[in-house]
């Protein structure tokens, strides 16, 4: 019911500078250990609820020069989403998705840098067999060399979506329409480029 998947990072790379990033369009992986998506809604104004997404795969395709080249695919499956068990179990019934068996995608379709570490991912994001354009203002946190020697880049980046514009508006409007959702990533050069 949510996310974009959020990547988050193509914002960040596009201001990236580090001694690792290429010249040529570099390919960049998802650190799937060190990366989540939280998102939250409210319950009728009584409680915030909240959910994690694990599981997350996906590339970014980095173009130094022309950073609003860059590309951006992230996905997760329904089953990576983390819950309190019973409304986890709601989740996957015909009031919302019905069942598991979904992946949900994000990509890309536009890259604007806004400021030195900054930018926005403007792309598609399908959730529940319905594709929406969503923008994620995104932030590079951090950028260097993590204790093994590997070229890192974290990235948070944020947005708000309507579940209702992807056919799970159950409830609405006791159960908020509005999703936030907080995205955390961090990414390493793929298999094969060292990033140099």
């Amino acid at each position: 019911m949510f996310r974009s998947a959020l990547p988050a990072f193509a914002a960040g790379l596009a201001t990236l500078n580090a001694p690792f990033a290429a010249a040529d369009p570099a390919p960049y992986t998802i650190d799937e250990a060190h990366s989540e998506i939280l998102f939250s809604w409210s319950h009728g104004g009584f409680s915030t609820t909240r959910g994690l997404v694990f599981d997350i795969t996906g590339e970014l395709i980095f173009d130094e020069a022309e950073p609003a080249n860059s590309l951006v695919r992230v996905s997760f499956p329904l089953s990576g989403m983390v819950m309190t068990p019973g409304l986890l179990e709601h989740f996957m019934t015909d009031d919302f998705f019905g069942s598991a068996d979904e992946t949900i995608t994000f990509e890309s379709t536009a890259v604007e840098v806004t400021g030195e570490d900054t930018g926005t991912i403007t792309g598609d994001l399908t959730i529940n067999g319905q594709t929406q354009q969503v923008t994620l203002d995104a932030e590079l946190t951090e950028q260097g060399e993590n204790p093994m020697g590997q070229p890192t880049v974290g990235f948070e980046a944020e947005t708000t979506i309507l579940r209702s514009a992807y056919g799970l508006g159950a409830f609405v409007p006791f159960v908020s329409d509005e999703v936030a959702i907080e995205i955390s990533l961090e990414a390493h050069p793929a298999e094969g480029n060292s990033g140099n």
